[in-house]
């Protein structure tokens, strides 16, 4: 019984190895650069580290599919280096004897890149998927509406040109009431009165005011 179990083992462990192993189908190199990215705070890659990275990739996976029965255990690591960089693949989790379709894989991690970042800390520059393009991050959207600004703009200068229009048109009328009001003062001051329809300057009552008719008598009949 004892030799079954060994021998079983022993297959699935050099058929992980042939699934498992640098540029072999469905397989991703990853390098990853914890000292870059994180200085005198950088962790070491261990066994735990390992065991995260598989989770996180399971995790991608199940999230990736509602149906996906995926587990740590599929997550198969090879070709670790000191550096740290390695291969992965996931197996079929009903088979176990073969891996999963690498363009999934790829969706999955694309769709949950910034999770696996995040839980090692790192970004796309310092966690790289060799084979998988980076991910952009999402476009940041302003808290208003770009069309609630426009909106607001144009409505702002309706409001300058109504407002604008209401006050000259004040200043107009107020200058034509003082051109106006200036027109009779004028008036007022050079009055022109009318004596039998012949146009007559006032009398001056302090000067007084000589005819011209009585003015020629008098010199006529000057004294001796």
């Amino acid at each position: 019984m004892l030799r079954a179990l060994l021998l079983t083992l022993s297959v699935v462990a050099i058929a992980h190895a042939e699934l498992c192993k640098p540029d072999a189908q469905n397989a991703f190199k990853v390098r990853i650069s914890i000292k870059t990215a994180l200085g005198d705070n950088a962790y070491a890659w261990d066994a735990n580290e390992e065991y995260l990275f598989k989770a996180m990739v399971a995790f991608a996976m199940r999230r990736y599919s509602s149906k996906s029965t995926t587990q740590i255990s599929n997550v198969l690591l090879c070709n670790v280096t000191d550096r740290v960089s390695f291969w992965f693949v996931v197996t079929d989790s009903s088979k176990n004897v073969t891996t999963v379709p690498g363009s999934e894989v790829e969706a999955a991690i694309r769709m949950n890149r910034n999770r696996i970042n995040n839980a090692f800390l790192l970004s796309d520059k310092t966690l790289q998927f060799l084979k998988i393009t980076s991910t952009l991050s999402p476009p940041v959207e302003p808290p208003t509406p770009a069309w609630l600004i426009v909106f607001g703009v144009v409505l702002c200068l309706i409001v300058a040109g109504i407002v604008f229009l209401i006050v000259s048109g004040i200043q107009k009328h107020k200058k034509k009431n003082k051109k106006s009001t200036e027109r009779e003062n004028l008036e007022e001051k050079v009055e022109v009165t009318l004596e039998n329809g012949i146009p007559c300057e006032a009398l001056d009552l302090k000067a007084g005011h000589i005819n011209g008719v009585f003015a020629a008598d008098d010199e006529r009949f000057t004294s001796l």
